[in-house]
């Protein structure tokens, strides 16, 4: 692992309300995210559903504008860059979408959705393009032969796994994986996320992966970033994270990971209440109104991610210090 190769500084968006009868509020998706994610490494992104977590990701990759902050490869902002510059900076930033058949058009042969990357971003004769589609097809665990087949033809696995190839196609430096497992069977996980491992050390990719699932985290990653209503709760290497969490939202998201060793397992942390709305979300620290260690200080400071303990590990909380 070597210098940064795409950085976040101040990340934050913000969707326009919606309404029948009168304009809703805007909702805060991502709000000032500091993230960088150097070369040959895999950050780990967590939280519940509806912190921010896909959103960071598309942000990343440019999929969709910032409203604040900017998004930089190799130390180069994305915003502003167009035509030909974009073009080749969009063949080193790929992703992996959580529903292997959604993200595939099922009306063509894969191989065919495999070769549209190579054929776009590659000078290369119809011979080159095939045996390019079935090397990478070869690479991800499939046969050659499946690149005549439809979407149809495949289990949930081997989808994700075409998806995966045509990720590939282009040779990425970046690569977003978003919830890839979560629509798999739990047998068949494992082997996409060993596959993606694999990818990583042998291709030396930077890997973004955004899950739920927190023992895959803690396998896969270096690193590992938990966010909650579009903040950054907590940062720092997997280890830890997992071995000695510091904000009381990571606490509580290991406390509720199932362990088969009855001697590693925690307390259970049960939250009161549902998340609040990111249209409506609580002044100072947005966790706040579910934290048992919330004192009056908290709804009115906004705690900043600051160093804690050694090696990069960080946390937001104004009392990390007094309940570690």
């Amino acid at each position: 692992m070597s210098g940064a190769l795409i950085e976040a500084r101040g990340l934050s968006k913000t969707f326009p309300g919606k309404g029948m009868f009168r304009k809703g509020r805007p909702v805060q998706a991502v709000r000032g995210i500091d993230a960088v994610v150097a070369r040959g490494e895999a950050v780990g992104v967590v939280g519940e559903s509806g912190s921010g977590k896909s959103t960071l990701g598309r942000l990343m990759l440019g999929l969709m504008p910032a409203s604040g902050g900017e998004v930089l490869v190799e130390g180069r902002p994305l915003a502003g860059v167009s035509g030909a510059e974009w073009r080749r900076l969009r063949q080193r930033l790929q992703i992996v979408f959580q529903d292997p058949y959604g993200s595939l058009d099922p009306r063509r042969k894969v191989g065919a959705q495999i070769a549209d990357g190579i054929v776009l971003h590659h000078r290369a004769s119809r011979r080159e393009v095939a045996d390019k589609v079935a090397a990478l097809l070869v690479r991800v665990g499939l046969d050659p032969a499946h690149a005549q087949r439809f979407p149809h033809e495949f289990s949930g696995g081997q989808r994700q796994r075409i998806g995966i190839a045509r990720a590939l196609a282009t040779n990425p430096d970046f690569l977003v994986a978003d919830e890839p497992v979560s629509a798999l069977d739990v047998s068949i996980q494992a082997q996409v996320v060993q596959l993606l491992d694999e990818l990583r050390r042998d291709l030396g990719l930077a890997l973004l992966f955004i899950s739920h699932d927190l023992p895959v985290v803690a396998h896969l990653c270096d690193r590992v970033i938990v966010m909650y209503l579009g903040r950054v709760m907590e940062e720092g290497p997997a280890r830890a994270i997992f071995t000695a969490p510091a904000h009381p939202y990571t606490r509580a998201l290991l406390s509720a990971t199932p362990r088969l060793d009855p001697a590693r397992r925690l307390t259970r942390i049960l939250l009161p209440g549902d998340p609040p709305s990111p249209a409506n979300p609580p002044s100072g620290c947005v966790f706040r109104t579910r934290c048992a260690h919330a004192v009056e200080a908290c709804a009115s400071t906004v705690p900043e991610l600051l160093p804690f303990g050694e090696d990069g590990h960080r946390v937001a909380c104004i009392r990390a210090a007094e309940i570690a």
